[in-house]
């Protein structure tokens, strides 16, 4: 019967049917307290509601009852990501993957906290680990991110167009390409992509600055006013986007 309410809460919880899924959790552990699923489903449903403390107390209770308890490890190893505790995070997420080595998501945060960390070597290793169990979209802007603040310019734009490959619809994939095009001096492909990461997401004022720029580089100035004057809409304070604006003139 346990298994049932942990079951039905943990369905509960994916559908962000947040008190019914504790209360089916709650009833779970009061059949079974020596149940570490439960425990760890409920720690989601606290982290979810932003409750991390309570979240990392019932991750604790699940590891005491199952120390070799991979996703235990994982889910608290996220909280502690959350909280700002990248050493915390970091050992539980190590575990994770000691426990399950083809857990992908756990990789994916290791990861992130070793950028964090500003451990590029580290950060690479494992987002390449995750793509090549799981490949998704986060893992290859997330490694192209790492690429591009080290200066492999050419492999974040690699990355960056794999993701807006597997997931063209998804604009950070294109917005992220398009300015490393920029930067590297590719303004019509720096255009192109900003078309794309437009379509997908019209309200990123980013993007429009962006292209903006891309459009006042191929003496495009009517485009590139329309541009800065959107970016202006969506964000009043934009300096780039007003200064930018100022020196045209407010061209027409």
């Amino acid at each position: 019967m346990a298994g049932a309410y942990c079951n039905r809460g943990h369905g509960l919880t994916e559908k962000r049917e947040l008190d019914a899924a504790l209360a089916d959790l709650n009833e779970a552990i009061k059949l079974d307290p020596a149940y570490a699923c439960a425990y760890t489903n409920r720690g989601r449903v606290y982290a979810f509601k932003r409750d991390l403390d309570h979240a990392i107390a019932d991750y604790d209770e699940a590891i005491r009852i199952d120390p070799a308890f991979a996703l235990a490890y994982y889910n608290r190893g996220d909280a502690w990501l959350n909280k700002g505790d990248l050493d915390r995070a970091l050992a539980d997420l190590s575990l994770a993957i000691k426990y399950n080595p083809q857990l992908a998501t756990a990789y994916g945060n290791r990861g992130f906290v070793y950028y964090r960390k500003r451990d590029a070597a580290h950060a690479i290793a494992d987002f390449t680990t995750e793509i090549r169990l799981e490949p998704n979209v986060l893992a290859y802007i997330n490694r192209g991110n790492v690429y591009r603040d080290a200066e492999q310019l050419d492999r974040a734009a690699a990355d960056y167009g794999e993701a807006a490959r597997i997931a063209p619809t998804d604009a950070r994939g294109w917005r992220n390409r398009g300015m490393i095009r920029l930067f590297q001096g590719d303004n019509k492909g720096g255009l192109a992509d900003y078309d794309k990461a437009l379509q997908y997401d019209p309200n990123d004022v980013y993007s429009w600055n962006n292209r903006g720029q891309a459009k006042l580089r191929l003496g495009d100035k009517k485009g590139a006013a329309a541009d800065f004057r959107k970016a202006l809409e969506l964000q009043p304070d934009l300096q780039s986007a007003k200064g930018a604006l100022a020196r045209l003139g407010g061209a027409r």
